[in-house]
């Protein structure tokens, strides 16, 4: 299919607001940190494990959410996952204790990931080549801005609220976008083209999917090119309120920026759509997230305390890079695969959301209290995703002459 059953700035709005839950999980809670430790009687170590509990739940239940649409249909499986992300909102905001929070906030990522995984299928479905990127391209400038309001929203309530009160607006917020699916979103994938149900050749399928190299290499390169930015936003809190010394309605001097490139860099992947090869797109966005790890490390290792804005900049460059690449590397996993993208986007959020959870729950403790080892591990992981995209596409270049 190569044209939109809906307008497509129908779909980029829905789309778009369909990943934000996310970030919007995730970042809204952050100012509120504090509060939850005081109220709970819990560390502020065991306050971040909300982080990882959400993320690990997210990761194995997004093996699920692209087949059961392959086999479903789109909609049916974003309707249930977002009534499910309510309900388990609810439950956040009426619990009392840190297990009981642990508990909803697995249900959370359990549900959450339906509409960044689904949402890029149907992208897929319903656009190919340079007109699909520019629709990713468009879906991604709207769910970049969810990370920067998402922490100004929560430090908002909080000063106004107790930090329950966040996870009533997540409920009201699944209740929106409920509203946004069931009477705008179409249903992009027939019941001519659905797989059967059966979970031996859903497992088989996934199976073959993770052993092919190709695919690994590209959910890498984007996973580690992503980890160098979300360490920083995994360890916010103690980037904000600790190395920057700011206060709790003030994440967004590191929010705000770092979204505004990641917004301008998604954009600017939708205008080069056409213009140069995706081959150069990403060549350009790797030397700019180069620039920013080479540049964010000289500049800590330089200061005894770093500081806004220029502690921010390097961030900001960071996201900008990152926007131009992720919308080329995801389309070129999906078309890998084009009877079963939402298999295949299931396992891209699976393997990119694995090591997401890896640098929230094990990295981000052992380096967010030093501001120069966070901009090493991060540069590092820049080099790591530059160098898994190179042997990807050293052996497409390979499988091209031979062929």
């Amino acid at each position: 299919m190569t044209s939109a059953p809906a307008p497509p700035r129908r779909l980029v709005l829905i789309l778009g607001a369909l990943a934000m839950f996310g970030p919007f999980a995730i970042d809204t809670l952050f100012p509120a940190f504090p509060d939850v430790a005081r109220d709970l009687q819990v560390s502020p170590l065991a306050v971040q494990q909300t982080i990882s509990s959400y993320l690990i739940a997210y990761a194995l239940m997004g093996v699920i959410h692209g087949p059961l649409s392959d086999a479903l249909g789109r909609k049916p499986v974003i309707l249930a996952g977002t009534a499910l992300f309510g309900i388990a909102s609810v439950g956040c905001a009426l619990s009392t204790s840190m297990t009981e929070l642990l508990v909803f906030r697995a249900l959370q990522g359990l549900s959450a990931g339906v509409g960044l995984i689904v949402g890029r299928a149907i992208i897929r479905d319903c656009l190919e080549g340079d007109a699909a990127q520019r629709l990713m391209s468009g879906v991604s400038m709207i769910f970049s801005i969810a990370p920067a309001i998402a922490p100004i929203i929560g430090g908002w309530i909080i000063a106004w609220a107790p930090w329950s009160a966040i996870f009533w607006f997540l409920a009201l917020f699944a209740v929106g976008l409920l509203l946004m699916v069931a009477f705008g979103l179409p249903e992009t994938h027939p019941p001519a083209q659905r797989s059967p149900l059966a979970p031996a050749q859903l497992a088989r399928d996934s199976v073959r999917i993770l052993r092919n190299g190709q695919f690994l290499r590209l959910s890498l390169a984007g996973g580690f090119n992503f980890g160098a930015l979300f360490l920083y936003i995994a360890s916010a809190p103690a980037f904000v309120l600790g190395t920057l010394r700011l206060d709790q309605q003030q994440f967004g001097w590191f929010f705000v920026p770092t979204i505004a490139g990641m917004s301008v860099g998604a954009f600017t992947s939708g205008r080069l759509a056409g213009r140069i090869s995706s081959e150069a797109s990403v060549r350009l966005g790797f030397a700019l997230c180069g620039s920013a790890g080479v540049g964010n490390l000289l500049y800590n290792l330089a200061v005894e305390q770093p500081s806004v804005p220029w502690a921010i900049l390097p961030l900001t460059l960071y996201a900008f890079g990152i926007a131009i690449v992720f919308p080329i590397l995801t389309l070129r996993v999906l078309d890998m695969y084009p009877r079963q993208r939402g298999g295949a986007s299931s396992l891209q959020a699976v393997v990119g959301l694995s090591f997401n959870t890896a640098v929230a729950g094990l990295v981000s403790p052992m380096v967010s209290d030093r501001a120069w080892l966070m901009a090493a591990v991060s540069a590092m992981f820049t080099l790591f995703a530059w160098l898994t995209w190179r042997s990807y596409h050293r052996r497409e270049a390979r499988r091209a002459a031979s062929g």
